[in-house]
């Protein structure tokens, strides 16, 4: 992906899929009863709608852009936060959230860290590689909840 303005838009749509999903799972956590875990997803929720908004700004977006399907380039076809979600229901527990949380997380990196070896354009793989980073941090943040939760 060479396009600033298309890698931009795609990362713009990611991070609103994520805001979206760690809301449900703050929602989620709340009904289970877990406030360590629905303050967490409720601060991913926020970061990732902090992120939305850098990708807009960067890319002088006045509203959110709408990717026609010929224009999306996600790996496997689908957006790396829908890949694997199901939905939030009543019987995915905390550790299940986490776990659900994560597998986005990691496809997301894998997604941002892709472009960032691959595209010719400079700073589409500058801009990748600094969301790619962001994203390896929420993954380690999570693997660190993961295991303080399984361990309890």
């Amino acid at each position: 992906m060479d396009d600033i303005h298309l890698f931009l838009a795609h990362a713009i749509q990611l991070e609103r899929e994520a805001a979206r999903h760690y809301e449900a799972l703050t929602e989620q956590m709340k009904t289970a009863g877990n406030s360590e875990v629905e303050a967490f997803f409720r601060q991913m929720a926020g970061f990732s709608r902090k992120h939305l908004g850098e990708a807009m700004e960067r890319g002088g977006f006045r509203t959110q852009p709408k990717l026609r399907p010929d224009q999306l380039r996600w790996p496997d076809g689908i957006s790396p936060e829908n890949a694997g979600w199901e939905g939030v229901d009543g019987f995915l527990d905390v550790l299940g959230a986490l776990e659900l949380a994560l597998l986005a997380e990691r496809r997301g990196h894998a997604f941002y860290a892709g472009i960032a070896t691959v595209s010719n354009n400079i700073r589409v793989r500058q801009m990748a590689a600094e969301f790619a980073a962001e994203e390896a941090e929420h993954v380690a943040e999570l693997e660190k909840l993961i295991d303080r939760v399984a361990a309890a």
